[in-house]
């Protein structure tokens, strides 16, 4: 079977749910675009494993794009090589056609639903729609109030960073790796990971299939930020194709950056998101701080380090409390799904798709 590669387009943060999908949508990039529309339970997620699962027979490399509020579920399944993608195009990321049938076009799974019994159950839908929505505005406050305390440690460290020899690890690393021209070519976005019902999630994996040289940059203080986009502008002069992972908290800057073309990544590690794979070289950014600038301001880091885990404990709570919610929202639409009708649908899309091979 041929690799596969899972990352995320939506995350999870204290500003919010921040999603990717606008980029990864854009029609122009795709063959054949699907967007999925219906509600819990209509099958959407079964619908892009089973079609991700035949491609990969088929030999096929697919990219499986998973869901921030469970994992366990998929947003999107990516067949590169066709340029074929699915994804949920319902709330929070909702997706429209530009250019329907030419491009991207509606699968509607809502057909399969039987309305006359679900409107019958209409108060348990609307109470665990609105459970869950409620859990999600205490997971936000929660990892919003998280955010403002690690961001004023980040400055506060920052404060003490030897900058100029930041920017001279990060110049030797480019004249030493990011040799040649590449052929060119559109990066991609996405997220390596998210917080999720399930605890803090990163799919390092996916690093490791696309590229053996790993450079782990340990970072606890978002130090790498101006490394991470000087090796991207340098990438893209030279004509390399990245795939770029925001972070989550902050989307303007990279977290993690990933060069196929040169076999070549580098990837922040730190408490929540330890990248235990194999690495090629270890920079610590956090030791091209002044030691005496910590030792000052240790207590207070320590402080805003405690509050701010405790902060995302509440929110990862909420998040499981979301998660339960849809859960039992899905639980009282499975039984009005005729999911006979959704396996013809995706039978008949299958089909479609093993066409294009």
């Amino acid at each position: 079977m041929a690799n596969t590669t899972h990352f995320f387009l939506g995350a999870n943060s204290g500003q919010g749910f921040q999603n990717l999908f606008q980029r990864f949508c854009a029609p122009e990039d795709h063959f054949d675009l699907l967007i999925l529309k219906g509600g819990p339970g209509a099958g959407k997620s079964t619908m892009m494993r089973t079609i991700g699962q035949a491609m990969e027979e088929k030999g096929e490399q697919v990219e499986y794009l998973y869901c921030s509020g469970d994992p366990g579920s998929l947003d999107g399944v990516h067949i590169p090589r066709i340029r074929t993608a699915i994804v949920d195009g319902t709330a929070p990321h909702v997706i429209e056609p530009k250019y329907p049938a030419a491009a991207d076009r509606y699968v509607n799974l809502g057909q399969f639903y039987d309305i006359a019994a679900a409107k019958a159950a209409r108060s348990d839908i609307i109470r665990c729609s609105q459970a869950g929505a409620a859990a999600y505005q205490r997971a936000y406050r929660a990892l919003g109030a998280a955010r403002q305390m690690a961001d004023s440690a980040a400055a506060l460290v920052a404060e003490g960073l030897d900058t100029e020899k930041l920017l001279r690890r990060t110049d030797g690393i480019i004249g030493r790796e990011l040799r040649g021209k590449g052929p060119g070519g559109r990066d991609e976005y996405r997220f390596l990971g998210s917080l999720t019902c399930r605890g803090p999630v990163w799919r390092f994996d996916s690093v490791q299939t696309l590229c053996s040289k790993v450079y782990q940059l340990q970072d606890a203080y978002g130090l790498a930020a101006p490394m991470l986009q000087r090796l991207h502008a340098a990438a893209s002069v030279r004509g390399f194709r990245a795939i770029v992972c925001p972070d989550p908290e902050h989307t303007d800057r990279v977290q993690h950056l990933l060069l196929p073309e040169l076999d070549l990544a580098f990837v922040t590690s730190r408490e929540g998101m330890e990248y235990t794979g194999p690495a090629y070289r270890r920079v610590r950014l956090d030791a091209m701080v002044n030691a005496a600038h910590y030792k000052r301001f240790k207590a207070r880091l320590r402080f805003s380090a405690r509050v701010a885990n405790a902060l995302r404990e509440e929110g990862l709570d909420a998040l499981r409390e979301a998660k339960a919610a849809h859960d039992q929202l899905e639980a009282a639409y499975h039984p009005h799904v005729d999911f006979d009708g959704v396996n013809r649908l995706v039978n008949e899309e299958l089909t479609r798709i093993e066409s294009y091979l």
